[in-house]
């Protein structure tokens, strides 16, 4: 072995180490119980990933990722480490690049809310933005290309960077806080569709350890996972062209098929309207004080329909969901009721669907 290689593998070494000791150093993050009426006999869960040291689900991605492109020898000392994202997963690689002391480019659409891009700069980080969101994965490689740095390529690799049997994965995570509850086994795991590797890492949990819990995958509207879905369940093969319209909800929601989702591991999906997620977001806070980003609400949206199915059904029993992020990154767009006018999101039709629902414990038709 030459005392190059020797070298590079005693960095990766300690990066490695260093990643293992940041993960030690942190408590799991917490399982909320939200109040729903008791004649329902449902109990809901939300796990608060915004906890993390990086405000977001994408922290546990990131650690992933830059563990599997260490272990592959990808990731060297001095390597520049480039990334396409919409915002949260490019926050928590600049911390994971400032912890080893590596430089780190996110391309970006320019729609990304300033507080995501203050982020991502507080670490350390650098970014590129772009005008249509499309633009981000042929930026993103072609700059990785031209510095000679490594392209993370989240779109393609959080399936497999993470290992779905348990090892310490946000599933094993789940159960295993739910153990002592009434239904330490749920009916329903309801989570967004970003890169696809949550959903992949859960759905595979789930059949990997034989749980009778079927998992729920929400996307907003326009997005080109949902018709995907659909095109697989009906043919039993995944159209890999399947194309739709960059996401209004910063974080999940995809203009194209992503090489990460698994569409074979989802029991059911539901389409989710943008102003639906923010109505969602909003009656969140109201209802629980928790406050959140638009892709929670996404998620919630999916599952009060499940939750109104289970009690319709006269079915017992509890669901989990992912707090995805906090609120505060969205002061500027979500939370402002200036811009929502400006791109035509009205959330109060739907705020009175999850009136009626709570008066009530129907759905509408």
């Amino acid at each position: 072995m030459t005392s190059e290689s020797t070298q590079n593998r005693a960095w990766a070494d300690e990066a490695i180490l260093r990643i293992n000791a940041e993960n030690n150093r942190s408590a799991d993050t917490h399982l909320y119980l939200i109040p729903l009426p008791e004649r329902w006999g449902v109990q809901l869960y939300l796990k608060d990933e915004s906890a993390h040291r990086t405000g977001s689900l994408k922290h546990r991605l990131a650690r992933s990722l830059f563990l599997f492109g260490l272990v592959n020898g990808w990731i060297r000392e001095g390597t520049t480490i480039v990334e396409a994202s919409s915002g949260s997963t490019a926050v928590s690689e600049a911390y994971f690049a400032q912890l080893l002391g590596l430089p780190f480019i996110a391309v970006l659409p320019r729609t990304t809310s300033r507080e995501k891009v203050a982020l991502i700069e507080r670490f350390g980080g650098t970014c590129r933005l772009v005008d249509h969101p499309s633009e981000i994965y042929s930026a993103a490689a072609e700059l990785a290309r031209s510095c000679r740095g490594h392209y993370m390529d989240q779109f393609t690799y959080a399936e497999r960077a993470t290992d779905w049997r348990g090892n310490n994965n946000i599933a094993e995570s789940i159960f295993g806080q739910l153990a002592l509850e009434e239904h330490p086994i749920p009916r329903w795991i309801v989570v967004g569709a970003g890169t696809g590797g949550t959903s992949a890492t859960i759905g595979r949990y789930l059949r990997y350890h034989r749980h009778d819990t079927k998992l729920a995958v929400v996307d907003p509207e326009n997005s080109a996972f949902y018709p995907a879905w659909l095109d697989c369940r009906e043919s039993g093969t995944l159209a890999s062209d399947a194309t739709g319209l960059p996401s209004r909800i910063e974080g999940i929601g995809r203009p194209r098929m992503e090489p990460s989702f698994v569409p074979g591991v989802i029991d059911h999906m539901i389409q989710v309207p943008d102003a639906a997620s923010v109505a969602a977001m909003r009656h969140l806070q109201r209802h629980a004080g928790l406050h959140a980003g638009p892709s929670t609400g996404t998620n919630l949206w999916g599952v009060w329909q499940l939750i109104a199915g289970m009690v319709a059904e006269g079915q017992r029993g509890s669901v989990v969901s992912l707090l995805c992020d906090g609120g505060d990154r969205y002061a500027g767009n979500y939370y402002n009721p200036e811009w929502l006018t400006s791109q035509e999101l009205d959330p109060a039709p739907h705020e009175d669907t999850l009136a009626g629902f709570f008066a009530t414990g129907t759905w509408p038709a």
